[in-house]
Protein backbone atom coordinates (compact mmCIF):
# COMPACT_ATOMS: atom_id res chain seq x y z
CA UNK A 1 0.00 0.00 0.00
CA UNK A 2 2.89 2.33 0.53
CA UNK A 3 3.91 2.05 -3.07
CA UNK A 4 0.50 3.19 -4.40
CA UNK A 5 0.51 6.07 -1.92
CA UNK A 6 3.98 7.02 -3.03
CA UNK A 7 2.85 6.81 -6.63
CA UNK A 8 -0.22 8.82 -5.67
CA UNK A 9 2.00 11.34 -3.92
CA UNK A 10 4.32 11.56 -6.91
CA UNK A 11 1.44 11.94 -9.42
CA UNK A 12 -0.25 14.81 -7.50
CA UNK A 13 3.07 16.60 -7.46
CA UNK A 14 3.30 16.70 -11.29
CA UNK A 15 -0.45 17.34 -11.59
CA UNK A 16 -0.31 20.21 -9.10
CA UNK A 17 2.07 22.26 -11.26
CA UNK A 18 0.04 21.24 -14.31
CA UNK A 19 -3.19 22.46 -12.72
CA UNK A 20 -1.95 25.97 -11.93
CA UNK A 21 -0.14 26.13 -15.26
CA UNK A 22 -3.20 25.03 -17.21
CA UNK A 23 -5.58 27.63 -15.74
CA UNK A 24 -2.91 30.32 -15.86
CA UNK A 25 -2.09 29.59 -19.48
CA UNK A 26 -5.70 29.64 -20.73
CA UNK A 27 -6.43 32.77 -18.72
CA UNK A 28 -3.57 34.53 -20.47
CA UNK A 29 -3.91 32.84 -23.86
CA UNK A 30 -7.63 33.51 -24.31
CA UNK A 31 -7.07 37.18 -23.63
CA UNK A 32 -4.23 37.18 -26.16
CA UNK A 33 -6.17 35.01 -28.57
CA UNK A 34 -9.25 37.14 -28.09
CA UNK A 35 -7.22 40.21 -28.94
CA UNK A 36 -5.65 38.65 -32.03
CA UNK A 37 -8.89 37.31 -33.51
CA UNK A 38 -10.64 40.53 -32.54
CA UNK A 39 -7.96 42.41 -34.46
CA UNK A 40 -8.22 39.95 -37.34
CA UNK A 41 -12.03 39.80 -37.33
CA UNK A 42 -12.86 43.47 -37.90
CA UNK A 43 -11.32 43.50 -41.40
CA UNK A 44 -13.17 40.29 -42.26
CA UNK A 45 -16.28 41.55 -40.49
CA UNK A 46 -16.01 44.74 -42.57
CA UNK A 47 -15.65 42.72 -45.76
CA UNK A 48 -18.65 41.92 -47.91
CA UNK A 49 -18.64 38.82 -50.08
CA UNK A 50 -20.23 38.17 -53.45
CA UNK A 51 -20.54 34.40 -53.64
CA UNK A 52 -19.95 32.06 -56.60
CA UNK A 53 -23.58 31.88 -57.64
CA UNK A 54 -24.26 35.64 -57.52
CA UNK A 55 -24.40 37.85 -60.61
CA UNK A 56 -24.50 41.61 -60.17
CA UNK A 57 -25.13 44.05 -63.00
CA UNK A 58 -24.82 47.74 -62.21
CA UNK A 59 -22.89 49.95 -59.82
CA UNK A 60 -21.32 48.67 -56.60
CA UNK A 61 -20.42 51.36 -54.05
CA UNK A 62 -19.79 51.28 -50.34
CA UNK A 63 -17.46 51.88 -47.44
CA UNK A 64 -16.21 48.36 -46.73
CA UNK A 65 -13.90 45.89 -48.42
CA UNK A 66 -15.32 43.49 -50.98
CA UNK A 67 -14.48 39.90 -51.93
CA UNK A 68 -15.89 38.83 -55.30
CA UNK A 69 -16.24 35.15 -56.15
CA UNK A 70 -19.18 35.60 -58.53
CA UNK A 71 -19.82 37.80 -61.57
CA UNK A 72 -19.98 41.58 -61.56
CA UNK A 73 -20.70 43.81 -64.55
CA UNK A 74 -20.73 47.60 -64.39
CA UNK A 75 -18.60 49.62 -62.00
CA UNK A 76 -17.10 49.11 -58.55
CA UNK A 77 -16.28 52.19 -56.47
CA UNK A 78 -14.95 51.50 -52.97
CA UNK A 79 -12.50 54.31 -52.15
CA UNK A 80 -10.28 53.62 -49.17
CA UNK A 81 -11.06 49.89 -49.19
CA UNK A 82 -9.82 46.64 -50.70
CA UNK A 83 -11.42 44.82 -53.61
CA UNK A 84 -10.39 41.18 -53.99
CA UNK A 85 -11.46 39.22 -57.06
CA UNK A 86 -11.37 35.57 -55.99
CA UNK A 87 -10.31 32.60 -58.09
CA UNK A 88 -13.89 32.08 -59.30
CA UNK A 89 -14.53 35.80 -59.72
CA UNK A 90 -15.30 37.28 -63.13
CA UNK A 91 -15.49 41.06 -63.25
CA UNK A 92 -16.31 43.16 -66.28
CA UNK A 93 -16.14 46.57 -64.69
CA UNK A 94 -14.01 49.58 -63.93
CA UNK A 95 -12.72 49.24 -60.37
CA UNK A 96 -11.75 52.12 -58.11
CA UNK A 97 -10.42 51.28 -54.62
CA UNK A 98 -7.45 51.71 -52.29
CA UNK A 99 -6.13 48.19 -52.94
CA UNK A 100 -7.09 45.70 -55.64
CA UNK A 101 -6.11 42.02 -55.59
CA UNK A 102 -6.82 39.90 -58.67
CA UNK A 103 -6.99 36.11 -58.37
CA UNK A 104 -9.71 35.64 -61.01
CA UNK A 105 -10.57 37.50 -64.23
CA UNK A 106 -10.98 41.25 -64.56
CA UNK A 107 -11.86 43.10 -67.76
CA UNK A 108 -11.86 46.84 -67.30
CA UNK A 109 -9.77 49.73 -66.07
CA UNK A 110 -8.42 49.62 -62.53
CA UNK A 111 -7.66 52.68 -60.39
CA UNK A 112 -6.06 52.06 -56.99
CA UNK A 113 -4.97 54.78 -54.61
CA UNK A 114 -2.39 52.38 -53.11
CA UNK A 115 -1.61 49.15 -54.96
CA UNK A 116 -2.72 46.50 -57.45
CA UNK A 117 -1.73 42.84 -57.05
CA UNK A 118 -2.23 40.37 -59.88
CA UNK A 119 -1.62 36.91 -58.49
CA UNK A 120 -0.40 33.92 -60.48
CA UNK A 121 -3.94 32.67 -61.21
CA UNK A 122 -5.18 36.18 -62.03
CA UNK A 123 -6.00 37.83 -65.33
CA UNK A 124 -6.39 41.58 -65.90
CA UNK A 125 -7.26 43.17 -69.24
CA UNK A 126 -7.35 46.93 -68.91
CA UNK A 127 -5.38 49.96 -67.85
CA UNK A 128 -3.96 50.28 -64.34
CA UNK A 129 -3.44 53.50 -62.39
CA UNK A 130 -1.79 52.95 -58.99
CA UNK A 131 1.13 53.87 -56.77
CA UNK A 132 2.40 50.27 -56.73
CA UNK A 133 1.74 47.19 -58.84
CA UNK A 134 2.74 43.57 -58.42
CA UNK A 135 2.36 40.95 -61.15
CA UNK A 136 3.27 37.40 -60.15
CA UNK A 137 4.74 34.80 -62.50
CA UNK A 138 1.96 33.08 -64.43
CA UNK A 139 -0.44 36.03 -64.22
CA UNK A 140 -1.98 37.52 -67.36
CA UNK A 141 -1.95 41.28 -67.93
CA UNK A 142 -2.87 43.22 -71.03
CA UNK A 143 -3.07 46.99 -70.83
CA UNK A 144 -1.24 50.10 -69.76
CA UNK A 145 0.30 50.98 -66.42
CA UNK A 146 0.40 54.47 -64.93
CA UNK A 147 2.38 54.65 -61.69
CA UNK A 148 1.44 57.73 -59.70
CA UNK A 149 3.04 59.12 -56.59
CA UNK A 150 0.74 60.55 -53.92
CA UNK A 151 1.86 64.15 -54.60
CA UNK A 152 1.73 63.78 -58.38
CA UNK A 153 -1.92 62.69 -58.48
CA UNK A 154 -3.19 66.03 -57.25
CA UNK A 155 -0.68 68.14 -59.16
CA UNK A 156 -1.35 66.38 -62.48
CA UNK A 157 -5.11 66.62 -61.94
CA UNK A 158 -4.98 70.31 -61.00
CA UNK A 159 -2.60 71.26 -63.87
CA UNK A 160 -3.35 68.92 -66.77
CA UNK A 161 -2.02 71.33 -69.45
CA UNK A 162 1.08 72.56 -67.63
CA UNK A 163 4.52 72.09 -69.16
CA UNK A 164 5.65 70.06 -66.13
CA UNK A 165 2.85 67.54 -66.51
CA UNK A 166 3.48 67.30 -70.25
CA UNK A 167 7.15 66.57 -69.56
CA UNK A 168 6.15 63.90 -67.02
CA UNK A 169 3.81 62.35 -69.58
CA UNK A 170 6.64 62.37 -72.15
CA UNK A 171 8.95 60.67 -69.64
CA UNK A 172 6.29 58.04 -68.93
CA UNK A 173 5.95 57.30 -72.63
CA UNK A 174 9.71 57.08 -73.26
CA UNK A 175 10.35 54.86 -70.23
Amino acid sequence: MWKPNQTGNSSPTPSEPVRPAAPATPSFEPSVRSSAPAAAQPPSADQATIGKSLIIKGEVTGSESLYIDGKVEGSINLPGNRVTVGRNGQVTANISAREIVVLGKVRGNVNASDRVDIRSEGSLSGDVVAQRISIEDGAFFKGGIDIRKPGNEKSSDSKPNSAASQQEAAKAVTV
